[in-house]
């Protein structure tokens, strides 16, 4: 016990300080808000898929759920079952034994729906590639609308990418309206 308290008194507070108070998060969080209730007119569901990733992406977008960034107060939920979904959220290169499981997510995801791979390993495979375990990208499984890149992306780029991806779907559908 002592030699723990030893330690601890020399190597002093590791963490780092809280962020500061940022109206610019806020005003942009309000801004996300009011787009997707623009676009959607409802709240957005997502389904997250885990193909294989090093959990790096995920910390990151559990991250969004914190008081900080606040995303259910935003209008955006996580849904259990892809037939509640409106998005899938993919992390990680795809590996094989994941390819059928993420197929099957896919299929099962009502239309209109919305794939977006996030993480340089979702979206070209990183570091892992393709090789006898992995399929590599989401793209080579399934078809994927929008890749956030980054190692692990930050939260706030999840979040821009969640909204970039409703509103290309939103221009499209739009697009096919005005065809008819």
């Amino acid at each position: 016990m002592w030699n723990i308290i030893k330690q601890i008194a020399r190597n002093g507070i590791r963490t780092e300080a809280a962020p500061v108070s940022s109206d610019a998060l806020r005003v942009e969080s309000e801004r996300i808000q009011r787009d997707l209730l623009d676009i959607l007119g409802q709240a957005l569901t997502i389904r997250m898929v885990d193909a294989g990733s090093c959990n790096g992406c995920e910390l990151e977008i559990h991250a969004l759920g914190n008081p900080y960034y606040n995303i259910e107060g935003l209008g955006i939920k996580f849904v259990a079952s892809p037939r509640h979904a409106d998005m899938l959220l993919v992390t990680g290169p795809v590996s094989r034994n994941m390819a059928l499981a993420l197929k099957r997510t896919f299929d099962a995801t009502p239309e209109p729906k919305l794939v977006v791979a996030v993480g340089d390993c979702g979206g070209d495979g990183g570091i892992f590639g393709e090789s006898y375990a992995s399929c590599g990208r989401v793209s080579n499984v399934i078809p994927v609308d929008l890749v956030v890149p980054g190692c692990p992306p930050a939260p706030i780029d999840i979040l821009r990418g969640i909204l970039t991806a409703v509103r290309r779907c939103r221009s499209v559908s739009a697009g096919d309206e005005t065809q008819r």
